[in-house]
Formats: C-alpha cells, structure tokens, sequence
C-alpha cells in the first residue's frame, strides 16, 4: 500500500462507496462517534452513506435511536443508542476537565454544577423536552454573551455526567431530554480496559489505515493510553508500515471494494478529514487554508478519488437548494458536469430541487 492508496482503503471503511444497504443507526454504530456540532451538516454526514432521507435521519435522532451530545473531545457526536453508556463512562471524565476549567471562570465550582444538575433533572422528568434557552430561564441565567458560554458548559457537564442528550427536534430549535427517559442503562459494565479497547477496534475498522496518532486525535486519549488499547486488539486487525510509519486498519477488506471512480460532496466537519491528526492522504497541503481554517473550521468538500479538489456551500432557498463550488484548478465544462453527478445524491437526500452557480 501506497500514501496514494490509503485514500481508498479509508472510502471503503467509512462506507462512502455504499457497497451494503445500511439504516441511519447503523452508519453511526459502525463509525463509533461521529462529530456533529453543524447539526444539518452533521446530518449529511450520515446520509451521505447511506440511502436515508434527511427526515429519515432526522426521525432516528428525534426517535433516540441516534443520540447527540459531548463526548470524547469537548464537542457534539452523534453515537448510537447502544453505544452511549459505555463510551460516556470511558470518556467523560477526561472531557470533564474541559468544563471544570470552563465553569471556574463563571465561579461554579463542582457543587454549583450538581445543584445545576438536580435542577435540570426535575425540569426534564417526565419527558419534558426543553431548548437550552428555555433551561436557562428556570435556572434564572439571564441571556447574555457571557452567560451564553455559562450555559453552554451548565449543558455539557449534565452531557457528561449522563443526565442529558438531545431531545426531540422543536421546530428548527434543538431540545434536551433526560438520557435514562431516552435509553435505558444497560445492566452490564465495560473495564476501561474494555471499553479502550472496543472503541480502537470501532476506531480502525471505520476510519482505518490509519495510526495511533490518529486515533489519539480522535478519541482525546494520550498516545500512550492508545498505544496500549491497539496492542489488546493486534491481531484483530491488519497492519502496513509505510516510510517507518505504521498504518491499521480492518481484516478482510475484499480488493474488489477498491479503487472506483466517484465524487462525493460531503459535509462540513466530515470524519473522512476530521479524524485524522494527519490529512496528506486527502489533499494537497497548498490548499490546507482553504478545506480548514487555524483554529479548527473545516469546509464542506467535493472529494474525487478520495482527495480534496474543491469545496462548496450549500443555501437552502424556498423551493430549491443553491450550491456554490470552488475547485482548486479549473475543470473544462464536460469535466464539470462530471463531477456535479456527485451532488445527485444530495438532491435525492434534501428532497428538493439543487441549482448549481
């Protein structure tokens, strides 16, 4: 395997070249996490691999069967049903370390938080489902720009602590629920050594070839910590050393999956960049300033081949959708034409009409 080659591997392991019918559900299972704080690109993501309308999406998050809160990196996941209780336990106390540091800065410390908590858990029983603003209001934190940031971090620590997850979808404005009203905690308990290695395992063989760096990035865990949940599950997975750098990935990939024209327009904060600590397999670095910016904004993409050759914007009209390109070199009209077949699929999903400009 080439640097050229790993672009490929990872289109199949991320399920862009659709080669089995899957739910929506089941997309976020196989990617273990899936970032998630743009919430209608974040749908995308999902769509993008799998036949699922966005209000086929939309139903499986409104319905539970996909949560979206914080967790492994102070940021939204999405993360199925039957993935949340373990990967909450194993990650949150790390991410917590974020929101402590946070809190401090508006003078909460561990018992204000708590009290927070049992606050929002007595507005949230009985499957209430409230906006953030309207959790705010009965805390008696006034909307400002400052307490904007407390309330953000008052939610995530509840995220973390597994009180709240998202709830039903109010109009275009996102609610939280109570996550025990929404998924019942499961009886059995993974180690942290388990857990570590479960999600390495869920990490390679959706994002794979792919490295301990990588997947350090990913999941918010020291190198070290990674090193060793990779070493408790080697031989369940293939490995490749490319210039002294090593590379894992699933067993079992069929050739036959490989190498395929396509074109995909994916969203912006796509896992097939954003987690990799690495991106040269993707795109050309001269472009880097333009897919994301310094502190952490990436752009939707057009992806040919596995590498970045453009990126565009999408702005949802009354009766249509307008998508906006930029490539990176021009394309001669036949060429264009060619690549926006990638969009088709976007169509299909939105459910109305695209005009490109």
């Amino acid at each position: 395997m080439t640097h050229e080659e790993i672009s490929h591997h990872r289109l199949v392991a991320q399920k862009l070249y659709k080669t089995t019918q899957c739910s929506p559900q089941e997309v976020v299972r196989h990617f273990g996490a899936m970032q998630a704080q743009d919430y209608a690109m974040a749908k995308w993501a999902i769509g993008s691999r799998c036949d699922a309308t966005e209000k086929e999406v939309e139903e499986a998050i409104n319905s539970g069967k996909i949560i979206r809160t914080h967790i492994l990196r102070p940021t939204w996941h999405f993360v199925s049903a039957e993935d949340i209780y373990w990967m909450l336990d194993l990650s949150a106390p790390q991410v917590k370390r974020f929101t402590a540091s946070a809190a401090k800065k508006f003078d909460y410390d561990d018992k204000k938080l708590n009290q927070a908590n049992d606050a929002i858990e007595k507005l949230l029983s009985g499957n209430n489902h409230l906006t953030r603003e309207e959790i705010m209001q009965e805390l008696n934190i006034k909307k400002t720009s400052s307490a904007d940031f407390l309330s953000a971090t008052i939610m995530m620590n509840a995220e973390l602590d597994g009180l709240v997850c998202n709830g039903k979808m109010k109009g275009k404005q996102i609610t939280y629920a109570l996550l025990e009203e929404r998924v019942p905690r499961p009886k059995n308990v993974l180690t942290k050594e388990e857990a570590l290695a479960k999600l390495a395992r869920r990490y390679f063989e959706s994002h794979g070839p792919a490295t301990v760096l990588d997947f350090s990035w990913w999941s918010g865990f020291p190198p070290t910590i990674c090193q060793k949940a990779i070493n408790a599950i080697e031989l369940q997975l293939n490995l490749i050393t490319i210039d002294n750098q090593k590379y894992w990935f699933k067993k079992e990939v069929k050739d036959a999956d490989h190498f395929r024209e396509s074109v995909h327009f994916l969203p912006a904060f796509d896992e097939i960049l954003i987690s990799y600590k690495t991106r040269d397999a993707s795109f050309n670095t001269a472009h880097q300033s333009k897919v994301f910016t310094n502190n952490g904004i990436f752009k939707p993409i057009i992806l040919e081949n596995g590498k970045v050759i453009g990126i565009w914007k999408r702005t949802i009209k009354k009766d249509h959708a307008k998508i906006e390109t930029e490539f990176f070199k021009d394309f001669e009209t036949d060429k264009k034409q060619i690549l926006f077949e990638g969009i088709k699929s976007f169509e299909t999903y939105l459910g109305t009409k695209i005009v490109i400009e």
